[in-house]
């Protein structure tokens, strides 16, 4: 995949995040023998309205990187202002699906002191994305060379999972909160041949719970395992070989967790198809996601290639930045 002019479609969500923060913690809020029946409402301090959604957050990580990926997905006829806010930052939006009179999808996320999370997700117009064929997108584009296919409408991941495997076309598997919607086998279907597979540790524990599968059986199926695991940092797991720990950046100031995934994830993927070696594309993930961390909303912080070596330098060492000149030289 070391190509710079690497083609990659970014499948999944676009959305409207409602983000708000709650002084407590859930943890305390919670009655240990009555967890049967919850009813819990908690007061917040704080709401902010930010653009968001999983592929969209990833696409724009990856534009201001500098690639050119293609967002796909569907939105509502209220995407026009997000739209442009998204081709400014270096996104191709032209498969993404406009479904008349529908809304784009709602995120409604709640965080807590602990930096404990708590949301839901209303899908809108994502309903709609399972009528989009990346056969059309490829043809449209000229060529792909790499699929993500992240949380979307079960419908079209397991669409787009089915066109990749049928053509060959490289993917990348990131069904992150789908697991809990999700039957075993579907599951297990994204999973299958996928190049990449992406989880955050919670996550880990429910795919296997989900599949019935060990550890060892799902690294049979995939190539790659990468498991971020927040302050601790990014586990990279590959069959037969031994684990790889790459610590995040330390002292990030948490402002809003929201999103800082998904930047991990543009950063590593950036790194991987300029031909930077694995850890070293971890690293710049994890460089990425300290600058989402520190700012409120997915999509609202500011890099450049001089403050991303900085970052890097400072937390991996003098000679970091060097491995990444691939894709910092790259960079707007």
């Amino acid at each position: 995949m070391a190509n710079r002019g690497t083609r990659i479609a970014v499948t999944g969500s676009i959305a409207v995040d409602h983000l708000l923060t709650f002084p407590g913690r859930f943890t305390e809020q919670l009655v240990p023998d009555r967890l049967d029946r919850i009813s819990l409402s908690f007061l917040c301090d704080r709401l902010e309205t930010r653009r968001g959604g999983v592929a969209a957050n990833i696409a724009l990580g990856l534009g201001r990187l500098g690639l050119s990926p293609l967002l796909v997905g569907a939105v509502g006829s209220d995407f026009a202002d997000y739209q442009v806010w998204l081709k400014q930052n270096g996104v191709d939006t032209d498969s993404v699906l406009v479904v008349p009179g529908g809304h784009t999808a709602r995120f409604v996320c709640t965080t807590d002191a602990d930096q404990n999370q708590i949301g839901a997700f209303h899908p809108g117009a994502m309903g709609a994305a399972c009528t989009i064929s990346l056969r059309e997108v490829r043809r449209r584009a000229g060529r792909l060379d790499l699929v993500m296919v992240s949380p979307n409408d079960p419908a079209a991941m397991l669409r787009h999972t089915e066109e990749c495997r049928a053509t060959g076309l490289p993917f990348v598997a990131d069904p992150s909160q789908q697991i809990a919607r999700m039957g075993a086998a579907d599951v297990r279907y994204l999973l299958a041949e996928a190049r990449w597979l992406f989880t955050n540790a919670y996550e880990s524990s429910l795919l296997r719970e989900c599949t019935g599968w060990t550890a060892r059986r799902i690294l049979d199926r995939v190539g790659t395992w990468v498991t971020t695991r927040g302050a601790d940092g990014v586990l990279i797991e590959r069959s037969g070989e031994e684990p790889l720990v790459v610590p995040a950046v330390p002292d990030a100031t948490a402002v809003e967790p929201t999103g800082a995934g998904d930047a991990l994830r543009a950063g590593m993927l950036a790194g991987l198809v300029r031909g930077v070696p694995v850890v070293a594309a971890a690293r710049l993930g994890c460089a990425l996601a300290s600058f989402a961390l520190e700012a409120v909303g997915t999509q609202e912080y500011a890099v450049s290639a001089r403050s991303l070596a900085a970052r890097v330098r400072d937390a991996y060492g003098e000679r970091a930045p060097a491995e990444l000149a691939p894709v910092l030289g790259g960079m707007p």
